[in-house]
């Protein structure tokens, strides 16, 4: 077991989301955990930062999200947790689920899987991705839109726990390949896909984007997958554009509905067209899930 600290501060409601997220973008690579949750019905909300990493890192976040916020640094402070496994009380807590035609669930828990639909087993650990946000769930219902015609190479970029590329493998009963630029995450995913019985399917590699000869090697692809942030979309815009098939698609999530108009005028300027969006509630806030289409 490990010592976890907690930095914490109060905002007004209407700023939670936006803090979230820029926090999430600047520590969620860090291993850092950003979360909230609402002092009063309609009033404030806590954002809180947990984590064992660099105690610098954090205060660098948050004086970096309150400038871009146009803020003043809000008054927080560190707190020392109890020694507690806190992987396996999230484990603990975590509980299945149903989620277009998959039943997300836990190892501990085998039971009670709704006929016709397929299991997904992912324990929440450390690497991101349970499927309980609304940026996972949003992509596992996009998916299931899709036709498997029309999919046949895809990747998972930004892979995390590898539940997307597992839920295609799954769903389509052919290989997938994912990303992620850390290592520890792409360990878990390959954990992840043999606990599922996809391990002949999915393979993963540490990569920033598409940048790995792996799957570089692979393009251009009828699918790509990224559920991410606005800031890293935006920025593999390019990248994606020239590296997915004329009538190929990307699904892109990880944004606020807020910040789809940003990611909609970005892709647009590289060919991309708007096909389906999807929007789902966590914590407060509303995030959208979009798949475009290269013209």
């Amino acid at each position: 077991m490990s010592k976890v600290r907690k930095a914490g501060f109060v905002a007004p409601a209407a700023q939670r989301a936006d803090w979230e997220a820029l926090l999430e973008e600047r520590l969620g690579e860090e291993g850092f955990i950003v979360a909230s949750c609402e002092v009063s019905r309609d009033g404030p909300w806590r954002i809180d930062v947990f984590g064992e990493g660099d105690e610098a890192l954090v205060e660098m976040a948050i004086d970096a999200a309150a400038e871009a916020l146009g803020l003043d640094v809000p008054d927080w402070r560190w707190e020392e947790l109890p020694d507690i496994d806190w992987v396996a009380e999230n484990q603990r807590s975590f509980r299945p689920f149903a989620v277009g035609p998959f039943w997300v669930h836990p190892s501990h828990v085998n039971d009670g899987r709704p006929a016709g639909l397929l299991p997904l087993r992912i324990d929440a650990g450390l690497a991101f991705g349970t499927g309980t946000h609304a940026t996972t769930r949003g992509c596992l219902e996009m998916l299931a839109l899709l036709d498997p015609a029309e999919t046949a190479n895809a990747v998972d970029v930004g892979c995390g726990s590898g539940i997307l590329a597992i839920a295609m493998a799954k769903l389509w009963s052919r290989p997938v390949i994912g990303g992620d630029n850390d290592a520890e995450a792409v360990a878990v995913a390959h954990e992840n896909a043999g606990l599922n019985g996809v391990a002949g399917l999915c393979d993963f590699f540490v990569s920033s984007g598409l940048q790995a000869d792996a799957l570089a090697g692979r393009a251009p692809y009828d699918l790509i997958v990224a559920n991410i942030l606005a800031g890293p979309l935006l920025d593999l815009a390019e990248t994606f554009s020239v590296s997915v098939r004329p009538g190929g698609r990307v699904l892109l999530s990880g944004l606020l509905v807020e910040q789809a108009a940003n990611i909609l005028a970005a892709y647009g300027r590289r060919g991309f067209v708007l096909e389906r969006r999807i929007d789902l509630e966590t914590g407060g806030a509303w995030w959208r899930s979009l798949v475009l289409r290269q013209t």
